[in-house]
């Protein structure tokens, strides 16, 4: 909060104040669910979801499922900045990224590799599979789907603050411009591709000039179902 406030103090940007803020979260790996390192997927490797939203002119900018670099909000201020396009996702997304100078790194740590190797010895315990064989409950993948009555309900029960976290931020400029925007790692363990409400406009974050702004942490996959954001604009 301090670094988006001393930037916006000596830019006036609010743009820029706000992936500045969000940069420095996922610097730090803010509760392990922001930034490099955290929430490792089936696979054992981190992607970053991030979104960066002006209220002024709506427009905006998003990754997911990002790769091998650490500046998500940065990347997705490149996507509002440099493209047409509103979202760039995966490989192609870290593609367009080195494309625009952002440098090439893994995101591993020896934190993300024992927590992924714990998992294991869990036997995948929680994922979020369900209606698979073998039974997702018990056992790891691969997985196929479960024909007739041998179905299973995702074990994935333990929804807390550490599996599904993310920060989201709301500035207000001198001219009482708003911009709004979020940065994650994902839910821990999540299946490989997987994209959750944070990059999403109207899950993840909003901001309208002439209402206000929003953003939000929760189940994800429940959360994007209802654009709860936009909703909460609108009774403001």
């Amino acid at each position: 909060m301090e670094t988006a406030f001393l930037t916006l103090t000596k830019t006036r940007d609010r743009m820029e104040s706000l992936v500045e803020g969000l940069t420095e979260c996922e610097q730090l790996q803010c509760d392990g669910t922001v930034g490099f390192g955290g929430s490792p997927d089936e696979t054992g490797e981190t992607r970053l979801d991030a979104l960066v939203f002006d209220g002024l002119n709506h427009e905006m900018g998003a990754v997911g499922s990002l790769p091998n670099v650490k500046n998500a909000a940065r990347v997705a201020y490149a996507v509002m900045k440099y493209t047409k396009h509103s979202i760039l996702v995966g490989d192609h997304a870290a593609d367009f990224a080195a494309d625009m100078g952002f440098k090439r790194e893994s995101l591993y740590t020896n934190s993300s590799y024992i927590a992924h190797q714990k998992w294991i010895k869990q036997n995948c315990q929680p994922n979020y599979r369900k209606n698979v064989l073998p039974n997702p409950n018990k056992f790891c993948g691969p997985y196929k789907p479960a024909i007739g009555k041998n179905k299973f309900k995702y074990s994935q029960s333990q929804i807390n603050r550490r599996n599904h976290d993310t920060i989201g931020m709301i500035i207000i400029d001198f001219e009482n411009n708003i911009a709004a925007g979020t940065s994650t790692n994902g839910a821990n363990h999540k299946v490989p591709g997987r994209i959750g409400d944070s990059p999403l406009p109207g899950a993840g974050a909003y901001a309208d000039n002439d209402i206000g702004g929003a953003v939000s942490t929760g189940d994800g996959d429940i959360m994007m179902r209802f654009l709860i954001e936009i909703f909460h604009n609108n009774d403001l």
